[in-house]
């Protein structure tokens, strides 16, 4: 049977309820008397310099993510690194956030990071803003955007040149997945981070550091919700805007960094432009992308993309939703070939070992048979 670190929440199918299982009672107490005893070791032998410093705290309810205890990491703030950050939370004339509404004009994308350069591993003020739900991307006043600012650059290839994108998603929530993600992947694969582990701007800062570009996954509602169940501050179809709204900033506001975002799971939701388009027109209005995973033939992402003028990707082929050994190997091969006919392809997967496995292995190979491996942004579709 499937474990947490053999089936993590990623862009393949979900457990189901898998987030209401772990014993609060005794996981709680058994990390509040941890705790207990480190903060007053703590207190009685570490003077602390950075005393009085603000900091944020995000409530994990560990008995609905479904992770083990010792799984979990500690939640970081995010610093500035690389002296291309700012401490978002001190930064002056930063006003409380709000949704945005969309974009009236958004100008063509100009990649800012130089190739060869480390990424960014704090959020950039000027493309950020101090909410109640945490830092928010934003357009800067002089129109460059995080999609813009975060990207991953791209060496110059013949035009012929095919290019191939993979997004593996599923990634933040435990240690283990996301570590060996880290450890096997290439830098040019895309990292999709879900938006409930307790340690996530302690892994983005690995992944960039590591030359990833990022997404953040948003939970979406299924055709069988709640029986299968994306997790905490899923976008429903019926809910209203406002409700949506609501639930879209929370999420955006775990993560910074990120270039975009792509739905997890979500048939039901992304089937219904009513619903999607609120959701999709404030995310254009935050300058991000929005990436459709590819996993619904029912989806309107791309219209409702196209009409509020987001940056917009479509996955083309999932690689895990069998996940054996030779059918990942065979939708891999698939990829390569819509790749070589379309010039361009993308290829959405979840954390699993196997398909880590199978993937460090094929990205080896992937230059010698003449295709490109980019980013995400790389291949948005024009605005």
């Amino acid at each position: 049977m499937a474990d947490d670190l053999s089936a993590p929440l990623g862009l393949g199918p979900a457990k189901r309820q898998w987030w209401r299982r772990l014993p609060f009672g005794l996981v709680g107490g058994g990390v509040l008397g941890l705790v207990g005893v480190v903060l007053g070791v703590w207190l009685a032998f570490v003077r602390d310099p950075g005393g009085g410093e603000p900091t944020a705290v995000v409530k994990i309810d560990r008995s609905k993510t479904g992770v083990p205890r010792n799984d979990v990491g500690v939640a970081e703030a995010a610093k500035p690194a690389n002296g291309d950050g700012a401490d978002i939370g001190m930064a002056p004339g930063l006003s409380e956030a709000k949704p945005s509404g969309g974009l009236e004009a958004v100008p063509k994308r100009v990649p800012e990071a130089v190739e060869g350069q480390p990424l960014s591993t704090a959020p950039i003020q000027r493309v950020s803003e101090k909410s109640r739900w945490g830092v928010l991307p934003k357009v800067a006043p002089d129109g460059s955007r995080p999609f813009d600012v975060y990207a991953r650059p791209v060496p110059r290839r013949p035009q012929a040149t095919p290019r191939v994108v993979l997004i593996v998603g599923g990634l933040g929530i435990s240690q283990t997945t996301t570590q060996e993600a880290l450890r096997v992947l290439p830098p040019d694969v895309t990292l999709a981070f879900a938006p409930y582990g307790s340690s996530l701007d302690r892994w983005m800062q690995k992944a960039r550091n590591d030359g990833h570009e990022i997404l953040l996954q948003l939970p979406m509602e299924p055709f069988d919700y709640p029986d299968n169940d994306p997790g905490p501050q899923t976008l429903l179809a019926a809910g209203t805007p406002e409700a949506n709204t609501e639930k879209l900033m929370t999420l955006l506001g775990r993560l910074t960094n990120y270039v975009g975002v792509i739905n997890y799971m979500g048939a039901k939701f992304t089937a219904d432009d009513r619903a999607l388009g609120p959701v999709v027109k404030e995310i254009a209005g935050r300058g991000l992308m929005y990436v459709d995973d590819g996993s619904s033939s029912r989806s309107t992402g791309e219209t409702v993309a196209k009409g509020v003028r987001a940056p917009f990707a479509h996955g083309d082929v999932v690689i895990d939703a069998v996940a054996t050994d030779e059918q990942i190997r065979a939708k891999l091969a698939q990829l390569e070939q819509v790749a070589r006919s379309r010039g361009m392809a993308i290829g959405t997967a979840s954390a699993l070992p196997i398909t880590l496995r199978a993937v460090e292995s094929w990205a080896k190979a992937l230059e010698a048979r003449g295709l490109a491996l980019v980013p995400v942004s790389a291949v948005a579709k024009a605005e």
